[in-house]
């Protein structure tokens, strides 16, 4: 029994990168810049990655992507 919450925890990271992948595509798609937030919050579980080994960490970086287009986006929309 003690495997269950291994196994739920890595549904819930799982879940939340696939859900952020989601809402990356549909702020592509719709140009909303909450979108693109919520999907850099979303993503935030990567940065579990940043201990990897080399190349890897780059994968901790993939939230850095939603936050910038959120900020272009909505500095867009102001002007």
């Amino acid at each position: 029994m003690g495997d269950i919450g291994f196994i739920l925890l890595g549904f819930i990271v799982w879940g939340l990168i696939s859900f952020g992948l989601i809402l990356l595509l549909w702020g592509l798609w719709k140009k909303s810049w909450k979108s693109f937030l919520w999907s850099g919050i979303a993503l935030l579980p990567t940065l579990f990655y940043i201990g990897g080994e080399n190349w890897e960490r780059l994968v901790a970086l993939t939230p850095l992507i939603p936050f910038a287009l959120a900020f272009y986006t909505k500095s867009a929309k102001i002007k």
